[in-house]
C-alpha cells in the first residue's frame, strides 16, 4: 500500500451552473456522463450518436471553457463521497477493534467523544498538527484521544513508534512522544536513550521493550488496520464514525467533534 504523508483529496467547489445558458448544462451533463460512465455502457451509443456528443461538447467548451473545469469537480465531488461512503463502512465494521487496550490514550480516558490519530513521528504535517490538538483537549475535557503509532516513513520511523509503545511500559508515553515529536525527526537510538534518560526513564528496559515482538505486531495491525479503514497518508483520524484526513484547523477538528457527539 502506498501511503502518502498529509494526503488530503481536493476539495469540491459548491460553484452551480445556475447562470449557464441551456447549452452549457446540456454540455457539462453530457461530458459528466460520459466520463463516469463505464465503458461497456458507453459502447452502447453508436457512431453517429458519439459524434454528436463531441461536436456539442466542444461547441460549448468554445463558448465556456469553465464546462471541462466543473466537470472534473463534479467527478472529484462523486469520488470523494464514494470513498467517504466506503470508510464509514470500514470504520462501523472495525468498531469493536478499533480501539485496544493496548493502545496509548490522552485527553479523558472515559470521554463521551473518541478521535483515533494515526500518525508517524516523522511525518511534518503531524508535527505541526500537534499543537492543534493539544488545543483541542485543553478546551474541551469530553475528548477521549488514542494514538495510533504507524511507522510508514522508513527505519527511524519505526525505531521511534517501538520507543514510545516501550515508554507508555513506564507510564510515560505522553513525555516521550512529546520529547520526540519536538526533537529532530531522523531519530537514532542514541538520540532516543538521551531523551529518555532526560526524563528519567530506565533506558536498559525500554531498549529490551522496544524489542519485544509484541510491540512489532501492535505496530504491524495499526498499519493493517489504516489500510483497511482507506487511510492514505498521516495524519489520520477517526471521530466518531467518520474519517478525516490530513491536517485540519482547530474550527475543523471542534465542528467535527461537536458532530459526532450530537449523533451520539
Amino acid at each position: 500500500m502506498m501511503i502518502r504523508p498529509g494526503f488530503r483529496p481536493p476539495a469540491a467547489s459548491d460553484r452551480g451552473t445556475s447562470g449557464r445558458g441551456w447549452a452549457g448544462r446540456l454540455a457539462l451533463g453530457l461530458l459528466a456522463t460520459v466520463l463516469l460512465l463505464p465503458p461497456a455502457r458507453a459502447a452502447e451509443f453508436s457512431a453517429a450518436q458519439r459524434a454528436e456528443i463531441v461536436q456539442i461538447v466542444r461547441d460549448a467548451l468554445k463558448q465556456d471553457p469553465t464546462i471541462l473545469r466543473d466537470a472534473v469537480i463534479a467527478m472529484q465531488a462523486e469520488e470523494g463521497e464514494h470513498q467517504a461512503a466506503a470508510s464509514r463502512a470500514a470504520i462501523a465494521a472495525h468498531h469493536d477493534t478499533l480501539t485496544t487496550t493496548a493502545d496509548p490514550v490522552a485527553g479523558n480516558p472515559v470521554g463521551d467523544v473518541t478521535v483515533v490519530e494515526f500518525f508517524d513521528t516523522r511525518c511534518p504535517y503531524c508535527r505541526k498538527f500537534d499543537p492543534i490538538m493539544a488545543s483541542l483537549l485543553a478546551q474541551d475535557h469530553g475528548v477521549r484521544l488514542v494514538y495510533k503509532d504507524m511507522p510508514i516513513l522508513g527505519p527511524a520511523s519505526l525505531l521511534s513508534a517501538k520507543a514510545l509503545l516501550a515508554a507508555k511500559r513506564q507510564g510515560a508515553y505522553e513525555p516521550m512522544r512529546e520529547a520526540v515529536m519536538q526533537a529532530p525527526p531522523d531519530a537514532t537510538k542514541e538520540s532516543l536513550r538521551a531523551l529518555a534518560e532526560k526524563l528519567k526513564l530506565d533506558w536498559p528496559r525500554l531498549e529490551r521493550d522496544m524489542a519485544d515482538p509484541v510491540i512489532a505486531a501492535q505496530l504491524e495491525a495499526n498499519v493493517s488496520l489504516a489500510r483497511d479503514l482507506g487511510v492514505q497518508g498521516t495524519p489520520a483520524l477517526v471521530i466518531g464514525g467518520s474519517l478525516v484526513p490530513g491536517a485540519i484547523d482547530l474550527p475543523e477538528l471542534k465542528t467535527a467533534v461537536a458532530e459526532a457527539r450530537s449523533a451520539h
